[in-house]
């Protein structure tokens, strides 16, 4: 098996790879669903879990402890009302806050679900257990992002061009 080409990039291809081993673990992950019979998204996965360990959040909520956009988190949000796994209503103290948790059928996926997360956890661990482990790994970078992002370290690296002083006469 060749070596794709992009690989050869070295760590400009980081996100590339990234997005790669995610699409990866994604496949993988929902054809695990579907051999154990359940009908299920991988991308389902954060919201299901956030609900399943704290019951009942807002939108900015979930988004924040999920960590994907506001827009992103409503459009996951809308699939999954769709397929009844969560609902929403609004919040008696804020009436524009909706607050959102699972549903009998969303609470009953769950308890479905718990056997593959056994296999999923026990697996991934196994796999990712290297002497670089990458979720070691994976929490580093995002402490040290959360200090300075990376645009913040690429323009501090980036050399300005020394202006010219004309000479005086």
């Amino acid at each position: 098996m060749s070596i794709p080409l992009i690989d050869e990039a070295g760590i400009l291809a980081i996100s590339t790879r990234l997005q790669r081993l995610s699409e990866q673990l994604r496949k993988d992950c929902a054809l695990l669903y579907k051999a154990q019979g359940i009908d299920f998204e991988p991308k389902w996965f954060p919201v299901i879990y956030a609900l399943h360990q704290k019951p009942v959040l807002s939108v900015v909520e979930i988004a924040t402890e999920i960590g994907y956009t506001h827009p992103s988190t409503i459009s996951l949000l809308k699939e999954l009302e769709k397929h009844k796994l969560i609902r929403s209503r609004r919040d008696k103290q804020d009436e524009r806050k909706r607050l959102l948790q699972l549903t009998d059928k969303g609470q009953a996926l769950v308890t479905q679900m718990q056997p593959a997360w056994q296999v999923l956890t026990r697996v991934l661990t196994a796999l990712t257990d290297t002497p670089n482990n990458l979720l070691t790994a994976l929490d580093e970078v995002e402490r040290a992002l959360v200090q300075k992002s990376l645009i913040d370290r690429l323009l501090s690296a980036v050399e300005t061009k020394p202006t010219r002083v004309s000479p005086t006469a």
